[in-house]
């Protein structure tokens, strides 16, 4: 019998796309909330909703621990839980009532509950923590289990049901500034050697993940930060480097995802990380996300090569300027195309995010984006459409447009939530097409520069396979023409200017080896 079972809904079964995608990573939200109870002497076990069937294996969970607690940690540093999965959502709530009927305390913390309690109260919480969760969980266990005299009306971060449909809240907790006297990840309590066979199954290595800061200082309009606002704290390279030494000594990892909303910001840090990874000798290849003027400051690129950086990905959204500047995003389209430059000059492989769909978006700054990308030459992207998150300037802007579906079902579903620029059909056409002139430019690029530790017989498959692809690329541009068309006949879209994007000359610049 467990004192605490600590769990999340985050069933990557539930989201078809990154199911066939099999990169499952711990969930690191829940595993430091589960040692910083340990470390306050509670018996602590952990329900990983990662690679588990379905609900049901929470309620055996709940049967074979019998805890006083249940506690939905949900792991803030996956930013799939701050978009808020419908589906995902509807496991948490189907989790809460199976709780309550097992007799359990149950707790909240998460994105989707710090935004809206009322929803997770209404399902049978008896709690929900508001922010960063780990001392206000700290408190509230306290205060329950009699250890405290305090009122829970005194816990900062902390929201419950006074009575049916109503919400009580008290002030949010200020975020931890100290981050390396939080005690490691419960790293022990996961199942490892399930990811394990999860990843070496479908790629032959296997990753883990790891966090260095908590938050982001900057003011990207659509970009909700209802954990740690705006507010960005960073553990030491020591402490860091301490934790990577644990993990390769105790399960090995061939790489790793440093999960960070920006990896190595403060100044020095990346310096100095670089050099302990050196004379400690755990230098393991990562992956990180970091922003396109950050990368062009002093020598960043050339620590984060030192440091063991495989691959970057950037945020670059749009290769038009105007939309960068509507976003507030606080970069240029010069800066990110410098920035993959030097990444590909050290030899670290170039990541982007691109995002569509953005209010006053137009079929010009579609065309921008596409040469952007053609110039960045990145070894991978990833395209989405603009999501409205609450909390943020954006969803101020459109929530007048939204309709009753204000959460995607899972990862796939791209639908515009609110009165886009373009139809969500449109943007689905986009999406493919983009994705398939780019798997034929990365194939060529193969084929044409082969790379160390690349096979050419696996250079030329990927060819056959994203050429064979390829060929419906010209009916996806006349699609596109008609979904335009179509739109302009009922009122929305600008006039076709060029319409068709032809399948652009293919570039015989090599890329880096792709990711994991």
């Amino acid at each position: 019998m467990s004192d605490v079972l600590l769990g999340h809904s985050y069933y990557l079964r539930f989201d078809p796309k990154l199911w066939a995608t099999m990169q499952p990573y711990p969930p690191l939200g829940t595993l430091y909330a589960a040692g910083y109870l340990r470390e306050r002497g509670h018996d602590v076990a952990v329900f990983d909703a990662m690679l588990a069937s379905s609900e049901a294996d929470w309620d055996e969970a709940l049967t074979r621990h019998r805890p006083r607690y249940a506690v939905l940690f949900e792991d803030n540093f996956n930013y799939l839980s701050k978009m808020c999965m419908q589906r995902m959502r509807e496991a948490a709530v189907r989790m809460i009532r199976n709780a309550r009927s097992q007799g359990c305390t149950v707790i909240v913390c998460g994105a989707d509950a710090t935004d809206h309690p009322g929803v997770y109260l209404g399902a049978g919480a008896q709690y929900v923590l508001l922010g960063e969760g780990e001392e206000t969980l700290g408190e509230l266990l306290g205060v329950l289990g009699g250890e405290s005299d305090a009122d829970v009306g005194s816990i900062l971060g902390l929201a419950w049901a006074e009575s049916p449909g109503t919400v009580r809240s008290t002030e949010r907790r200020p975020v931890m500034r100290d981050l390396d006297r939080l005690p490691l990840p419960a790293w022990d309590l996961v199942d490892m050697a399930s990811y394990r066979s999860a990843w070496e199954g479908t790629h032959g290595s296997f990753s883990l993940n790891m966090v260095t800061t908590r938050g982001c200082p900057y003011h990207c309009n659509w970009c909700a930060k209802p954990i740690w606002g705006q507010r960005y704290n960073a553990r030491s390279p020591e402490n860091v480097v301490a934790e990577l030494r644990l993990l390769k000594s105790s399960f090995g990892p061939d790489h790793i995802w440093f999960m960070d909303d920006i990896l190595g910001l403060s100044p020095g840090w990346m310096g100095r990380f670089a050099a302990l990874v050196e004379s400690e000798d755990v230098r393991t290849p990562f992956k990180c996300l970091s922003r396109a003027d950050l990368l062009l400051r002093g020598d960043a690129v050339a620590a984060l090569r030192r440091a063991g950086a495989r691959t970057v990905w950037i945020g670059a959204e749009s290769g038009s300027q105007k939309i960068l500047d509507a976003m507030d995003k606080g970069q240029t389209v010069e800066q990110l195309v410098e920035a993959c430059t030097r990444l590909r000059a050290a030899g670290i492989e170039v990541g982007l995010f691109i995002q569509f769909g953005y209010p006053g978006e137009t079929w010009e700054d579609i065309r921008a984006t596409f040469r952007m990308i053609w110039r960045c030459r990145p070894d991978n992207i990833g395209v989405s459409v603009s999501y409205p998150l609450p909390g943020t300037k954006f969803y101020e802007r459109v929530a007048h447009e939204l309709g009753p579906k204000r959460h995607w079902h899972d990862s796939n579903d791209l639908a515009m939530l609110y009165r886009g620029p373009f139809s969500t059909r449109f943007y689905r056409t986009l999406h493919l097409a983009l994705h398939r002139e780019f798997q034929l430019r990365r194939a060529w690029n193969w084929v044409a520069h082969p790379m160390p530790g690349r096979r050419r017989r696996d250079a030329l498959r990927s060819l056959i396979g994203s050429s064979a692809r390829a060929t419906t690329l010209p009916l996806l541009w006349l699609r596109l023409r008609g979904q335009r068309r179509a739109q302009e006949r009922e009122g929305g879209g600008e006039r076709l200017r060029g319409l068709v994007l032809p399948v652009a000359r293919i570039t015989s610049s090599p890329p880096a080896e792709p990711t994991a």
